[in-house]
C-alpha cells in the first residue's frame, strides 16, 4: 500500500486502496474564526447536542485576530462560548497563534493521525507524517458530531529531490519550483510525497513550508516520511501514543535535481507562475510581509534577520513581520530578532493571518506590489484586485525590503 493508504486503513479498520470512498475515524478536528462559526451553526442545525470528544477538537481564532471589527469579535465570541459549553480546546490570543504552526508545536497533531480542518492549509501537518486535509465547515460540523469523515482515498505522487541545495535555497524555493513544474492542478486530489536526499536534510520548518503549499498544486495532502528529524521534533511534544507508518508504493514518481535551483519567486497571479529571483530584480515593491503559516516559524525569522541585521529597509517600502505563534514571538524577542527587525524599520505584529488573506494588518491598495512569504497570490488576495503579490522565501523577502525591489540576498550581503 501507499503511505496514505496505510494511514487511512488504520482509521477505517480494514485495508483500503486508492479511489475508494470511505468513512474514516478522525484524530483531530480544527476550525478557525472564519470557519468555526459556520460549523457551529451547521452542528446545531443537524440537531446535535454534544461533540464526539471536545479534547479532539481545536478552535483557534487567527484570521481576523486581534479582532478588527464587531463582526470578527462576534465570531470569536461565538467560538469561545461554544468551546466552553462543549469542553473544546480553545486558544485565546496571547496564548495561541496561527493554527497550522500552533497545532504541531503544541503536540496536538502526531504522526499517523488523520486530521481534518476547516481550512485548506491543514495539509501542513503531513510534515510529521500525518494525513491531514482541509474540509468545508459542513463536513467539519459532521466530524465534530460523529468523529468521522468521508473521503475518497487519494492516489500518490512521489517527488524525489536529488542533489544539493545552493546557498539561500530552502523549502519555500523547492515547493515553488515544484508547483511551477506541475501547475496548480498538477496534483489534483492526490497525496504529494516529498522524499529524497535533499528532503532528509531539511529542517522541520522547511518541511512544514513544503507540505503547507501542497494544496497550491491541487493536492489532497502533502506527506514527508518519518525520520530522525521528525523524531527529534516530536519527542518533546507528544503527550499521547502515536504510530509511525513507513513509506510504501507510489502511483507516480517524479525526480527533481535541486542542484541548479536558484531562489524562486511566484509572480501574479498564480503560485505556478514561478521564475528565478534573478529574472525579477527590475520589479519595484511597496510592501514586504514576513510570516504566515507558511513561513512564520523561528527559523524563518532567523533567516530574515540574518539578511536585515545592521541594515535599513528602503524608504519606499513597508515591512511587516508576523511571528506565527506567541511562543515564537517570545523566542524571537529573547534571540534579539525583534530588535533587528525594529531597527531596520519593520512593524512587528502579534500572531495573525491578517494580511495573507487581505483581512487586516497589511492590506494592499490599488496598484501596490508586495513580496510575501505567504502561500497565495490570486487577484485581490492581499487587498485591492489590482494589487500584486510575489511569493518568496524569508531571505528574498528581507533582501527585497532593503533594496525596494525584488532582490537576491547576495545583493545585500
Amino acid at each position: 500500500m501507499t503511505l496514505t493508504e496505510k494511514i487511512i486503513s488504520q482509521k477505517v479498520g480494514r485495508e483500503v486502496h486508492a479511489d475508494e470512498i470511505v468513512m474514516a475515524r478522525v484524530d483531530l478536528v480544527l476550525a478557525n474564526d472564519i470557519t468555526a462559526p459556520l460549523a457551529i451553526k451547521e452542528f446545531q442545525k443537524m440537531g446535535a447536542k454534544r461533540v464526539f470528544d471536545g479534547q479532539r477538537i481545536v478552535f483557534i481564532p487567527d484570521h481576523y485576530t486581534p479582532c478588527k471589527d464587531v463582526q470578527s469579535a462576534e465570531n470569536v465570541r461565538l467560538m469561545r462560548e461554544f468551546a466552553k459549553e462543549q469542553d473544546i480546546i480553545f486558544y485565546e490570543i496571547g496564548r495561541g497563534g496561527i493554527e497550522h504552526t500552533l497545532l504541531p508545536d503544541e503536540g496536538l497533531v502526531l504522526p499517523g493521525d488523520l486530521v481534518v480542518g476547516a481550512d485548506s492549509h491543514t495539509c501542513t501537518y503531513g510534515a510529521i507524517t500525518a494525513f491531514a486535509t482541509g474540509v468545508g465547515s459542513t463536513d467539519a460540523a459532521f466530524a465534530m458530531a460523529f468523529g468521522e469523515i468521508w473521503l475518497r482515498v487519494p492516489r500518490t505522487m512521489r517527488f524525489v529531490y536529488k542533489g544539493y541545495l545552493r546557498p539561500w535555497v530552502g523549502g519555500k524555493d523547492l515547493i515553488l519550483y515544484t508547483i511551477g513544474k506541475i501547475g496548480v492542478e498538477g496534483a489534483r486530489y492526490k497525496a504529494m510525497e516529498f522524499t529524497g536526499e535533499v528532503i532528509s536534510r531539511l529542517t522541520m520548518a522547511d518541511r512544514f513550508t513544503m507540505t503547507n503549499m501542497a494544496i497550491e498544486a491541487g493536492a489532497k495532502t502533502g506527506l514527508i516520511p518519518f525520520d530522525a528529524v521528525t523524531l527529534k521534533y516530536i519527542q518533546p511534544r507528544a503527550q499521547r501514543e502515536y504510530k509511525v507508518f513507513e513509506l510504501g508504493k507510489a502511483d507516480e514518481i517524479i525526480e527533481i535535481d535541486c542542484s541548479q535551483i536558484e531562489p524562486q519567486v511566484a509572480c501574479p497571479y498564480s503560485p505556478a507562475n514561478v521564475k528565478s529571483v534573478w529574472e525579477l530584480t527590475h520589479i519595484s515593491i511597496n510592501q514586504v510581509v514576513i510570516g504566515s503559516c507558511t513561513n512564520g516559524r523561528l527559523e524563518d525569522l532567523r533567516e530574515a534577520a540574518r539578511v536585515l541585521k545592521g541594515k535599513k529597509i528602503h524608504p519606499n517600502v513597508r515591512l511587516i513581520v508576523i511571528p506565527a505563534t506567541h511562543k515564537i514571538w517570545e523566542d524571537a524577542l529573547r534571540d534579539g530578532l525583534l530588535e533587528i527587525f525594529s531597527s531596520a524599520g519593520a512593524v512587528i505584529s502579534p500572531p495573525t493571518c491578517g494580511p495573507c488573506l487581505g483581512g487586516h494588518m497589511g492590506v494592499l491598495g490599488k496598484g501596490e506590489r508586495a513580496v510575501a512569504t505567504t502561500n497565495r497570490n490570486f487577484p485581490g488576495r492581499m487587498g485591492h484586485r489590482e494589487s500584486e503579490v510575489y511569493l518568496a522565501s524569508p531571505a528574498v523577502a528581507a533582501a527585497s525590503a532593503i533594496m525596494g525591489r525584488i532582490a537576491h540576498p547576495e545583493e545585500v550581503l
